[in-house]
């Protein structure tokens, strides 16, 4: 039989703080591990440790919260090959899970009713050359491509990035984020009005309600 066990490093029910479901109560599984190393990593202790649970305890704890939305986030959690069973249990389960995956791992065999919201990795997250480009052709308008914004260099980067796949024709939509403490929120803002893209500017919301308290 296959081992459908994680190892998870917390479950929590908060507001998420970001993409197309901000602000809405959401039960977060972030599983333990990451292969990346982003200079701007806020979810360092998730790299190591954890508790090994069965698929069956993780649906157990996150039923206990009576959520409508789900968020697998991470670390990686296709680091675990465990997470794509995972993944279409939860939507068996008639929860609507969203996937936040930095898009160095294939997207391809996550369940299609998961909106995927793949953060490609600019210049400045010191993890560009990690971004697995074969993802953006799988990708549909059910699913979001982030961008961590650290600077004009990344933004310019990732203009490039949303002509050349045309990105916000592609996916449901295309959020640009300015990386906390690092690129200034009201400039970044100012660029993608300049420029009249179409992204999403978000700030995390959770960092400014709970200022990146762990489990909020």
């Amino acid at each position: 039989m296959t081992d459908t066990s994680l190892r998870i490093t917390e479950i929590f029910y908060s507001l998420q703080g970001e993409a197309l479901t901000v602000g809405l109560p959401t039960v977060f599984v972030r599983l333990t591990g990451c292969p990346l190393r982003c200079q701007y990593c806020d979810t360092e202790y998730a790299f190591h440790g954890g508790e090994r649970l069965t698929q069956a305890e993780v649906l157990e704890k996150v039923a206990a919260f009576l959520p409508r939305h789900v968020c697998v986030t991470g670390g990686e959690p296709l680091a675990q090959p465990s997470c794509i069973p995972l993944l279409t249990a939860l939507c068996d389960a008639g929860y609507e899970v969203s996937l936040e995956t930095s898009g160095a791992m294939p997207v391809n065999k996550v369940d299609p009713r998961v909106s995927r919201v793949v953060d490609l990795k600019t210049p400045d997250s010191a993890e560009s050359s990690r971004n697995l480009w074969d993802n953006i052709p799988l990708l549909t308008a059910h699913d979001q491509v982030k961008f961590v914004i650290c600077s004009r260099r990344d933004y310019d980067w990732a203009r490039l990035q949303l002509d050349h796949y045309q990105l916000s024709d592609k996916v449901g939509a295309v959020l640009f984020s300015p990386s906390f403490g690092q690129q200034n929120a009201s400039e970044l803002a100012d660029w993608i009005v300049a420029d009249n893209l179409t992204v999403r500017f978000q700030l995390q919301l959770h960092k400014l309600l709970w200022n990146d308290e762990p489990g909020r």
